[in-house]
């Protein structure tokens, strides 16, 4: 065999050594880069996540005044006890009669619509009743429950409450009356168009002062009359 010359073993034992500099350089590289790689995904993931994270329902802040009431007789004679922070203002719409009234209240801009009535006998006394409950179920559509509870308030007035859950325009309706001369209804609407969610704890606290109105609701003139 033909020795080859030192010089040729030499270079080619510094090509060897050099590439596997290279090679192992080229390893550990990769291996960088692949780290590097790996970690610019988990932000970018943690990132998406986070980006996507449901956020809590929010609900405006508002202030709740105190449930304190004055009396209050209305003009067409009917007398209850309504909140210090609401006033009573006629209806004025096109299609109001004289005893319409509406209870404001202002912190709300929530308005309880009341139309008044006298019955003039047995049949108009059914109709007034069936009216007022059809009313309330034209919100069947879009209400996802409607319930009905009978009163009987401190005054001796019968009548039926209703509440309304849902996307409804209205969350409360009712009625009273003595079944033989007086027939007052009401509803409760508001003003802005406010997601119900938003507006069930307004609503919540509306209900303690209407039952408060419903409880006190009489006519004095008849009172004194008995």
């Amino acid at each position: 065999m033909t020795p080859y010359p030192i010089k040729l073993v030499r270079a080619f034992g510094f090509m060897l050594i050099f590439a596997n500099r290279i090679s192992i350089s080229m390893i550990r590289f990769n291996i960088i880069r692949i780290l590097l790689l790996t970690i610019g995904f988990s932000f970018l993931f943690i990132s998406c996540q986070e980006s996507y994270t449901p956020k809590a329902r929010a609900y405006f802040r508002i202030h709740y005044p105190e449930h304190r009431y004055t009396s209050y007789t209305n003009p067409c004679g009917f007398a209850f006890k309504l909140p210090e922070y609401a006033r009573v203002e006629q209806d004025h719409s096109e299609e109001a009669e004289p005893c319409w009234y509406n209870i404001v209240y202002m912190p709300f801009n929530a308005k309880l619509h009341i139309s008044y009535k006298m019955i003039e006998n047995p049949k108009n006394f059914y109709e007034l009743t069936e009216e007022s409950r059809d009313f309330v179920y034209r919100h069947s559509v879009k209400a996802s429950e409607i319930s009905e509870n009978m009163i009987l308030n401190d005054h001796g007035l019968g009548g039926v409450f209703y509440e309304l859950e849902g996307s409804t325009a209205t969350a409360v309706q009712f009625f009273v009356t003595d079944s033989s001369k007086y027939f007052l209804r009401a509803a409760l609407y508001f003003e802005d168009k406010i997601n119900r969610d938003s507006l069930d704890p307004i609503i919540d606290f509306l209900k303690v002062d209407i039952k408060e109105m419903i409880k006190t609701i009489h006519w004095p003139a008849a009172s004194v009359n008995k």
